[in-house]
């Protein structure tokens, strides 16, 4: 990027590369040159754990060459567009659509406008059917691939799963392949690859009825890539040091992935199945390894539920042990009232008590047995008195509205709590100083969850139970924020859209619509009218779905069978929990030969 750029947009560092950690190659000596495209902002980008994962571990191979590009701040896009300057990667400033490969991240519905910006801005077109032989493949892979169908059209390829593997034999394959035709129809035949164009939805009467496969030896369903044990995937994992400050400026290294909570809610929680344990020795070995080279001054040990390895005890003893004479801090995300350890939490803390922040989720214990929050009500102040006892003064508690059979009075549940624990406070320590941070969000009913089928709870009901909220908790001890609904709605129609949605998507692009997951880009009215001029029913995306009938998603196997998932909501409505699956299978499908993923040795019952 020309220096005279740099000097005219805010935050140059976004955008000048040569970081403590990046990689340059010759790209006239690589098979394939590739970009990992993050389609947000550069600080949120570099905060993400699977671009420093997939980048270290492309640029291991000699034979291909990994790059970066984010999504620019407006100030950029305007110069961009004005003929200035070519949207290009970090590391070589090569013109996106000179790549072989741009790999675009699904973290969340709501950058999906931005992917079409970053492609307009590069000179792509938006669609796959109208690229050129010589135009870049584009790839997708992510959470949000799961439902891969609202953004089908704008892809050659989906990967679904885990990445590691299958990323690096696609591209063996592409660089052994003549066309893009020959390799797509060769990589729809890995696990976990999906290719759009071999596929094409059904209607009847207007209403989705599956999908019909086009190319014979195209899978259906596709069944998502799984790394069956993380011992073999020991790559050495090094960060990029950025020059300036990113939403989480820390090392960070994942200890497992997957969870056996079984929150009825979370998605991540199904399609991340089995759980899957780094050693002790591995954890070790890659925090240090962080820390030495990046200079950082806290290391994060990352997972869905990182107080649930079995080793956590051990991994932050030795690792406080090995560290505490440079001063670094531990933290531990994703922590719950129910598994709290004061000898761990004080290694993480050391002599100070900042926040720590929890996900209730649910105001009462009925609310919690429905979406199979496995937390008592005294486990909640319990536990609290305990941090208390110890010197913590601020927590960080999480709450969701809008969940199924929800009653107002699971709402004031919410503010009792809060009133509970301000009351706990001053009993343990004789002082009124709690500060407490409650904040709500929607309930996103998302694919392959117990929640699929259900109809988002209607805008003017979260609304009134904000204000009311909003009303009990005004307090000097506590802050309450919370969600808004038209960006939630716009979420979840997201999630859970076929194709056609696709047309939507890229008609709010088209009116202005882009960065709408930031407050102060978000137009709703964008959306509104690109729904109405595409035909799409708002209400009807939102709304409930039969038990029985096809959903878009079946074209993705995630291992979850969804016998299981009708199961978990017949026992949601009957109010009843089921048990943290590391010592009893619940036959959710992931344990069993079909999909290779096995749990522990535990022997599926079913």
């Amino acid at each position: 990027m020309k220096e005279s750029t740099l000097k005219r947009v805010r935050k140059p560092a976004r955008y000048i590369g040569g970081e403590v950690g990046s990689v340059v190659k010759d790209p006239e000596k690589v098979d394939v040159h590739m970009a990992f495209a993050f389609p947000d902002l550069y600080e949120v980008g570099m905060s993400h754990l699977g671009l420093h994962l997939l980048y270290s571990l492309i640029n291991s191979h000699e034979a291909f060459f990994c790059e970066r590009v984010f999504a620019p701040d407006r100030d950029l896009e305007e110069i961009i567009r004005r003929g200035e300057e070519a949207f290009s990667t970090l590391e070589t400033s090569t013109p996106l659509r000179d790549l072989d490969i741009l790999g675009f991240t699904l973290q969340y519905e709501l950058s999906y406008t931005n992917i079409l910006n970053m492609l307009s801005l590069a000179g792509i077109p938006l669609r796959s059917s109208d690229r050129a032989e010589d135009m870049p493949l584009i790839i997708a892979g992510g959470p949000c691939a799961f439902n891969p169908e609202p953004m089908a059209p704008f892809f050659d390829l989906f990967v679904i799963g885990d990445g590691e593997e299958v990323t690096v034999e696609l591209m063996k394959l592409y660089a052994a392949s003549e066309d893009k035709e020959s390799f797509l129809k060769k990589a729809c035949q890995l696990r976990g690859v999906y290719v759009p164009a071999f596929y094409e939805e059904t209607y009847e009467d207007g209403h989705f009825v599956g999908h019909r496969v086009l190319y014979e030896q195209a899978p259906y369903p596709v069944q998502k890539a799984l790394i069956t044990s993380l011992a073999g995937q020991d790559h050495p994992v090094r960060h990029i040091v950025p020059f300036m400050d990113t939403v989480h400026d820390r090392a960070f290294t994942e200890i497992f992935r997957g969870c056996t909570q079984g929150c009825r809610f979370c998605q991540a929680g199904m399609i991340y199945r089995p759980v899957r344990e780094r050693s002790k020795e591995q954890v070790l070995r890659n925090a240090l390894r962080l820390l030495d080279e990046g200079g950082y001054e806290e290391v994060a040990l990352t997972s869905l539920s990182s107080l649930d390895h079995s080793e956590i005890r051990e991994i932050v003893e030795e690792l406080h042990e090995r560290t505490k004479h440079r001063n670094i801090r531990l933290s531990l995300p994703s922590l719950r009232l129910d598994s709290i350890s004061l000898d761990v939490l004080r290694r993480v803390s050391g002599p100070r008590r900042s926040s720590l922040t929890f996900a209730p989720e649910a105001g009462t214990q009925r609310m919690r047995d429905v979406i199979n929050k496995n937390v008592e009500e005294e486990d909640i102040f319990s536990s609290a008195k305990a941090l208390f006892e110890e010197g913590w003064s601020k927590l960080k508690l999480y709450f969701m509205l809008g969940l199924p059979t929800e009653t107002f009075e699971d709402v004031k549940g919410i503010a009792h709590i809060a009133r509970e624990l301000r009351a706990l406070y001053k009993e343990t320590t004789g002082s009124d100083r709690l500060k407490l941070s409650i904040s709500t969000s929607y309930l996103i009913p998302k694919p392959f969850t117990p929640f699929q089928w259900l109809a988002m709870t209607p805008k003017d009901v979260v609304e009134e139970r904000q204000q009311y909220l909003s009303k009990a908790l005004r307090s000097r001890q506590y802050s309450y924020s919370y969600h808004e609904g038209a960006s939630s709605n716009l979420e979840a129609v997201l999630a859970r859209g076929s194709r056609k949605i696709a047309d939507a998507i890229e008609r709010a692009f088209e009116h202005g619509a882009v960065f709408d997951g930031w407050n102060d880009y978000f137009r709703w009215d964008l959306w509104l009218q690109a729904f109405e001029e595409c035909g799409i029913d708002i209400e009807k995306e939102l709304g409930e779905r039969g038990l029985d009938d096809p959903l878009p998603w079946d074209i993705i196997d995630p291992g979850v069978t969804k016998s299981y998932l009708k199961k978990e909501w017949a026992k949601a409505l009957e109010e009843e929990t089921t048990a943290d699956c590391r010592g009893l299978c619940h036959g959710c499908g992931i344990n069993s030969p079909r999909t290779g993923g096995i749990c522990f040795g535990v022997p599926n019952p079913l």
